[in-house]
């Protein structure tokens, strides 16, 4: 008698949970990677830290988490190098892109990165085409307790900071 099989009602769903839980650890173990890529210590690697962090909550086991580190930073057999690489060009309606994204193979990302421009309406373009419409700047959020507006004002302009203003929590935004 076919469907009287308590295991095979199981195993479909087990199969689906175990599905989704292996593309989350492979995402959280490639987020691990490339943390790991600027120092394999968590106390003195913040994004490596919050990535573990992340793992851990996702009850990723310590071994995976172990392996992902050493894989990232260079160590074992099985180190992967993650190359930095920017793609330029234009979305719909001449919008200017600046791709940024780590790689392991550089000739398997840009047809992946030209094919998502065509699919959208937009065109890959040369090395230096957009480049000069983009200025890389950071935001920092400093608590109103920790230090005075006219030292931190000081101290912002001398390292070239191109504005300090008081937000309305008290706090200021450099």
């Amino acid at each position: 008698m076919s469907g009287h099989s308590h295991w095979a009602g199981i195993k479909h769903k087990k199969a689906v949970v175990d599905n989704r839980r292996g593309r989350l650890f492979s995402k959280l173990a490639r987020d691990i990677m490339v943390a790991a890529r600027n120092g394999a210590d968590p106390g003195m690697n913040l994004t490596l830290r919050y990535a573990i962090d992340k793992a851990r909550a996702a009850s990723m086991p310590r071994d995976n988490i172990e392996r992902a580190v050493k894989k990232g930073s260079g160590e074992g057999d099985d180190a992967v190098q993650f190359t930095p690489c920017t793609y330029e060009g234009y979305g719909p309606g001449s919008v200017a892109i600046l791709v940024d994204c780590l790689t392991d193979n550089r000739t398997r990302t840009a047809p992946g990165i030209k094919s998502i421009f065509e699919k959208r309406g937009g065109n890959m373009g040369a090395p230096g085409c957009v480049r000069h419409l983009f200025e890389r700047k950071s935001l920092f959020l400093v608590p109103a307790g920790s230090v005075a507006e006219e030292t931190l004002m000081e101290a912002a302009l001398e390292a070239g900071a191109a504005d300090v203003q008081s937000r309305a929590d008290g706090d200021f935004e450099v």
